[in-house]
């Protein structure tokens, strides 16, 4: 039963790693094992996911090209402004 149960430090980055990437059938057992036991980490879990969910919809994909660029000659216009005031 060792192998199944895990402390919580192994199944709160299990739980992490499973957002990025699949677990292993083994590393599923684990956390499915833990997760019976313990409401903490199932609790973990529920935050972990709900943050997730509320950075993708604030922040979008990160991997989205921005739907607007500056022009050259307003970036070039900001950058004046910020030298000027600092000088």
């Amino acid at each position: 039963m060792q192998i199944l149960v895990k402390s919580c430090k192994i199944t709160s980055e299990l739980i992490d790693k499973q957002q990025l990437t699949t677990l292993t059938l083994k590393e599923k057992l684990q956390l499915q094992a833990h997760k019976a036991m313990c409401k903490t980490c199932s609790a973990y879990e529920n935050q972990s996911k709900m943050i997730d969910s509320f950075i993708t919809k604030w922040f979008g994909n990160a991997d989205a090209a921005p739907a607007e660029k500056l022009s050259k000659e307003k970036k070039t216009a900001i950058i004046d402004k910020i030298n000027n005031n600092h000088l």
